[in-house]
């Protein structure tokens, strides 16, 4: 089967021609999917989008114009599909529904560390031959309190580090997790959690229940010299709120993987272009701020699995399996 994917970065590319080489024919673009470039997979059955792709009704309405009956995301979130959409145009979809959880834990507690003992302006003055440690200071984490929203897998890797570092830890989720509990988490609502966690990391996915689920009371509510942290997706934080906060001087640090408006942003080179995005731009000029690009998943270990697990949904399509990652099986346009 000729395969399009959409949005492959660099080092994704040589993975991607490997884990598909004898299987299917695959072209790399490192364009995003969006309305600008669905035309490009006129002629395709199958196509492949990354987590930055737009795939609204309109997208969709031009991919199967052009042929094309079934998507692979290469990526667990999918709130950028418009399912009711595909569903009406007799689109498969289908997503990775895990890859390893401990690259984007590990990165989370990444950005933990590199806020709190303020990495980033320390590496910028070394460059500088400047070794003066004013403004540098940090915090001990062990005996603070880490609260984890979301005690998925992703989560649970989460409070597995925070356990190592000797923390109280405080969860909230639908259901409680039993590693967690073990482990000596309590449950509590998010109000709750809000108020006493140290560092506060975000592992919900993003759905209408949770969109800006950290909102303006919520970071009110926080104290005022607390971390806080999300590498799951951007829309789960009220930005314009928390520039607010961080304007009037609160929080120890803030690490962002997401961005509630990365679309046409992230994984783009912007850096000759003129700042159009005034709250992007802001974010970034605070010292106690660190905003990276959308990479925590992103070690050869995790993109290895979702490689494959992309090929083997679509190999399963084209041999007419349905497997545990589709998210809108195959039906007749119109049913």
């Amino acid at each position: 089967m000729d395969v399009l994917a959409f949005g492959v970065q660099a080092d994704e590319r040589p993975l991607l021609e490997e884990a598909f080489a004898g299987r299917h024919t695959i072209r790399c673009l490192e364009v995003a999917l969006d309305r600008d470039t669905a035309p490009l997979a006129a002629g395709y059955e199958a196509v492949s989008s990354s987590v930055n792709a737009d795939l609204d009704a309109a997208v969709l309405g031009t991919l199967a114009a052009g042929g094309t009956r079934m998507i692979a995301q290469r990526s667990t979130g999918f709130n950028n599909i418009d399912l009711a959409a595909a569903r009406r145009l007799g689109l498969t979809v289908a997503r990775v529904s895990y890859y390893s959880p401990y690259a984007v834990a590990e990165f989370a507690w990444t950005l933990a560390m590199a806020v709190n003992r303020r990495i980033v302006r320390a590496a910028g003055r070394t460059r500088d031959f400047d070794f003066r440690l004013d403004g540098l200071l940090g915090r001990d984490l062990r005996g603070r309190t880490a609260g984890v929203l979301g005690t998925g897998k992703i989560g649970e890797a989460f409070t597995r580090i925070a356990h190592g570092f000797g923390m109280e830890l405080l969860g909230w989720d639908l259901a409680p997790n039993p590693a967690c509990q073990d482990l000596g988490m309590t449950y509590v609502d998010k109000d709750e959690l809000f108020a006493r966690a140290d560092v506060i990391s975000l592992h919900v996915p993003l759905v209408p229940s949770t969109r800006r689920l950290v909102d303006a009371a919520a970071l009110k509510s926080m104290k005022d010299d607390a971390i806080l942290i999300n590498s799951s997706r951007g829309g789960l934080i009220d930005t314009d709120a928390l520039v607010d906060e961080l304007r009037a001087g609160r929080f120890t640090g803030v690490g962002l993987d997401v961005y509630e408006a990365e679309a046409g942003l992230f994984f783009l080179d912007k850096s000759l272009e003129a700042v159009t995005d005034d709250t992007l731009a802001r974010l970034v000029t605070f010292p106690h701020v660190v905003v990276t690009s959308h990479q925590a998943y992103y070690t050869r270990e995790a993109v290895t699995q979702i490689i494959d697990t992309t090929v083997r949904n679509i190999t399963d399509y084209a041999e007419g399996r349905r497997n545990e990652n589709v998210l809108v099986p195959p039906e007749p346009p119109g049913e």
